[in-house]
């Protein structure tokens, strides 16, 4: 998951359709009905008698170890999100279902007949593994209640709850009144390219759902920017050899190293203040050349949620501030400015009213030519636009001491679906009926795949008990699986029996 909220109309170009309904679901007394039609008592009744085959589905696709990797012919993100794909195209052609791979970027399958058409996107890559699990990440393993797996909740277990959420609709509904789609995207965790590659060639949805947020729906997204930061390294008593931490863009630093050379005049005052050190997460030592070795260690999280991990980065950086001789200390005090999970530190800072707080991760810093490049992720307010975002960045980064340079920037601007736009309406629905809960839509700081496709929302993927995505022991309820089967089957049944929009 990459998991807002926008207000711009070209940030959502199906906000700006009026739709009309041929059915909807009565509300009287304040009241939804009771669920009593046939065939989606049918549908929901073939979903419970085939639970144990979508949980051994489910645990064959999370043993593929589909982090992102070298490309090759035909697999663009590496061998293993190609293996994923093929396993999932493969279960659809055994399902009778049509198939198309748009050259290992992103596959689909579809059923049905009709100009309209309602598809789901799934994604099957995941983000590396991190330290610290307690069953192996690409095991499938079952504790107790719940599956352990990386990708679990994110985005494979609703991914496979929603396949066959599909499957019962094409086993159960004979007369379907449109087309339905299931796309499986292997490079969304990456920047995209899967949907990019989608958006070339195939049509948009009358109706879309990524299933990889939280419930109801989110009906927008904040807007997302990555850039990287080149500085020179700072000079002087303490010098910085080699540091290095990070995975990607979009999850906290969990680990950090960094190699330190001290002159001769600062050693024994930084010895001194090493003496002092309180940080228990750092650990140094000095080499037999003389240099300082630095680990640090953190907390992986969500760059949507940055306050809910532990920046190594930061740990680091704040140490090598403490110990610095006055003479450099105003370079490391800088750097750790930067790493600010609130973007204060860049001049950034900010909030609006739909979607609260900027935020700000440091998601990979490393040495490079005599140079420090720290890769930032960071999420924006939907009534932004990172055009002015860059403004003040380069306007503080000028006053600073240490020399800074804006590299290789890109920009996902906000989504957005207003309220009262049918489909989102349909969802918060669905939802009651099935669960009894009425639910606002909310925000979100990431990004699914709804801000690529037009006609797309993200939807729930779990609840609570089940595991944070990009987490350390990720892991998906046995229960909530079946269970998010039979809510994507409902809300599926729902948009297929809406008619297509129309423009005034």
């Amino acid at each position: 998951m990459e998991r807002y909220r926008g207000v711009a109309a070209e940030a959502a170009p199906s906000a700006c359709v009026v739709f009309s309904f041929a059915r909807s679901l009565s509300i009287r007394n304040g009241k939804l009905p009771a669920m009593s039609d046939a065939t989606l008592t049918r549908i929901q009744q073939w979903l419970e008698d085939h639970q144990s085959e979508l949980l051994e589905d489910t645990r064959v696709m999370l043993r593929v170890p589909s982090v992102q990797g070298d490309p090759e012919p035909n697999a663009p993100y590496g061998a293993e999100n190609r293996r994923a794909l093929d396993l999932a195209l493969e279960k659809a052609n055994s399902w009778g279902m049509r198939t198309t791979d748009l050259e290992g970027h992103l596959g689909y399958a579809e059923f049905g007949s009709g100009e309209r058409l309602v598809m789901a996107l799934g994604h099957l890559d995941v983000v590396p593994v991190g330290s610290g699990w307690k069953h192996d990440p690409f095991g499938a393993e079952i504790e107790g209640d719940y599956l352990y797996a990386r990708g679990a909740t994110d985005d494979k277990g609703p991914t496979m709850a929603m396949f066959y959420a599909m499957r019962a609709l094409q086993e159960c509904w004979a007369e379907l009144p449109c087309r339905l789609r299931m796309a499986f995207g292997c490079n969304e965790e990456s920047g995209f390219g899967c949907v990019k590659r989608y958006a070339e060639t195939e049509e948009p949805p009358t109706f879309g759902l990524a299933p990889d947020s939280n419930w109801p729906l989110y009906y927008a997204e904040k807007g997302i920017v990555n850039f990287t930061l080149r500085i020179a390294k700072p000079k002087g008593e303490m010098e910085i050899v080699e540091i290095q931490g990070g995975q990607r863009h979009n999850i906290v630093i969990d680990a950090c190293h960094a190699r330190i050379r001290v002159a001769d005049t600062a050693r024994p005052e930084i010895e001194e203040k090493l003496a002092g050190a309180w940080d228990k997460n750092v650990a140094w030592n000095w080499t037999e050349n003389g240099e300082l070795s630095i680990e640090a260690g953190g907390k992986a999280a969500h760059a949507m949620w940055p306050f809910g991990g532990d920046s190594a980065a930061t740990r680091l950086l704040r140490f090598l501030m403490e110990i610095s001789p006055l003479s450099t200390r105003q370079a490391y005090e800088e750097l750790l400015a930067i790493t600010s999970s609130s973007g204060a530190g860049l001049g950034i800072h900010g909030s609006d009213e739909p979607s609260k707080d900027l935020t700000n991760n440091l998601g990979v810093i490393k040495s490079v030519n005599g140079h420090l490049e720290m890769l930032f992720n960071v999420r924006y307010p939907v009534t932004w636009r990172w055009e002015e975002i860059r403004r003040r960045l380069e306007s503080h980064l000028a006053g600073l001491k240490n020399e800074y340079q804006i590299l290789g920037a890109s920009d996902s601007p906000p989504l957005y679906f207003p309220l009262e736009h049918p489909m989102v309406k349909a969802i918060v629905e669905v939802y009651e009926v099935e669960t009894g809960e009425r639910l606002t839509p909310g925000v979100m700081g990431g990004g699914t795949y709804a801000r690529a496709i037009p006609n797309t929302v993200s939807i729930g993927t779990g609840w609570q008990g089940d595991g944070e995505a990009h987490e350390t022991n990720e892991r998906l309820k046995v229960e909530h699986l079946y269970r998010m089967s039979r809510i994507y089957a409902h809300i599926l049944y729902r948009l297929c029996s809406m008619p297509a929009p129309i423009q005034s």
